[in-house]
């Protein structure tokens, strides 16, 4: 017994001066522990009491009934929003909680009715407005209630269920998708409205069903230019790989003699080529390099390094009463006809797994109805996080995934205006 009251006393002696220690050398232990917690925790409160006091529009953007453009002039449009950057001071993101301002871009589809919408704060709905009717002098452009306020804010429940996804690139940024210039018939010229086939998909749900697609955009910085270089020097090759060691070299000529073994075994030609050979090729050049195809790539990635660039959340929800919710439609039609801006020789769009709604093994039911409820709710707040799913896409590329359809597309459900927009006669009369 004294033998266990004496370890005792010895491990709370022991603790006693761990303690000690701690308590005098805390002031330089628990600040950097406590930093990073503490730097989330305030960064989030200052941004959520910013953002509460902001005042935000739904804009409907109804497209003229007859319009015959291709989506280039929404290059300027999004360029016109690229005014808006500004670069924040410390003060700003740390005590006023600032953060980069954005627009959100929406399809939806209520019940198949198709509409357009743009929200923004109110102290810029003179520059989307603006931007929109110098491009489009006959579209009507009016402010709406929020449409995602028509079904439940806790989804799914005993009556509604829920799919949606958030969506990544493939590649790196600088790759650009297959933009509108692609989508051009051969033999007329005539150009095919890339949005076509996305709009007359969404067109297909019925009653009781909804189904929504959100772009939240941010101008980015003219910094971009360098970033989107580093690409660029590592597709032709110009960045140098780090050196082998001693053991590195001797492991890669291993594998060397591995991979030609066979062959020399079985009579077959080998070609070994010496260190000058291979240098002589890397410094040949690029167009004695590159195959056409690799032409083309480079071609494409110079072209987008030039254009104004935007950090992109896209968001894709689909919404239904259980008894005509119909995944067939709302998700693989959908998630199809997202497919035709892919070019797997440049970039593509596929769904983020960490936002899907899905979840196998443990407590599936349990994360499924998290991660649906989830997805929702950054859908209805226009969140921007998770910000590792955030994508760049140039003006072009915007343009391509978000226009005003032409007159091409013939949804009987979407809403256009009856009649052009027009300024009073000068000659018009005045009573004094």
């Amino acid at each position: 017994m004294d033998i266990l009251f004496s370890s005792f006393s010895d491990a709370f002696s022991a603790l006693q001066s761990v303690v000690s220690a701690v308590l005098d050398v805390w002031f330089i232990i628990f600040p950097p522990l406590f930093y990073f917690l503490f730097k989330l925790l305030w960064k989030l409160r200052v941004q959520e009491d910013y953002n509460s006091k902001l005042k935000w529009v739904l804009l409907e953007l109804i497209p003229p009934r007859e319009i015959e453009q291709s989506p280039l002039p929404m290059e300027s449009i999004f360029a016109g929003f690229a005014g808006v950057i500004k670069t924040l001071t410390m003060a700003e993101i740390w005590i006023k909680g600032e953060i980069p301002i954005s627009f959100s871009l929406e399809i939806a589809s209520t019940e198949g009715n198709i509409h357009l919408y743009v929200r923004t704060q109110a102290g810029f709905r003179d520059l989307v407005e603006a931007n929109f009717y110098a491009q489009y002098p006959n579209i009507e452009i009016i402010e709406v209630p929020d449409y995602t306020q028509s079904v439940p804010y806790i989804i799914p429940n005993k009556d509604w269920d829920l799919w949606g996804t958030d969506y990544v690139f493939a590649k790196d940024d600088l790759y650009p998708i297959r933009t509108y210039k692609y989508f051009e018939e051969s033999v007329t010229g005539k150009m095919i409205d890339p949005l076509g086939g996305l709009i007359e998909t969404m067109a297909k749900i019925g009653p009781g069903q909804h189904l929504w697609l959100q772009y939240i955009v941010t101008p980015f910085k003219e910094d971009w230019y360098d970033i989107g270089q580093k690409t660029i020097d590592e597709f032709l090759g110009k960045i140098e790989k780090e050196k082998m060691g001693v053991f590195g070299q001797l492991l890669h000529d291993i594998v060397d003699v591995l991979k030609n073994i066979g062959g020399g075994l079985l009579a077959r030609e080998v070609e070994f080529k010496s260190a000058e050979e291979k240098k002589e090729k890397e410094e040949a050049p690029v167009e004695f390099r590159l195959t056409p195809g690799e032409k083309e790539v480079l071609k494409a990635l110079e072209a987008n390094l030039g254009k104004q660039m935007f950090k992109i959340r896209m968001r894709h929800v689909y919404i239904g009463r259980k008894e005509v919710f119909h995944k067939p439609t709302g998700v693989s039609a959908f998630i199809g006809a997202i497919k035709q801006f892919n070019d797997f020789n440049l970039n593509s769009f596929k769904p983020d797994d960490n936002s899907k709604t899905y979840a196998n093994y443990l407590f599936t039911e349990e994360r499924l109805r998290y991660r649906q409820r989830r997805i929702l709710r950054r859908y209805i707040k226009r969140d921007i996080d998770p910000p590792n799913t955030r994508m760049l896409l140039s003006t072009e590329e915007l343009a391509t995934v978000f226009h005003i359809p032409d007159m091409a597309v013939i949804a009987p459900t979407m809403v256009r205006v009856a009649a052009k927009r027009g300024g009073a006669p000068v000659n018009l009369p005045i009573q004094e």
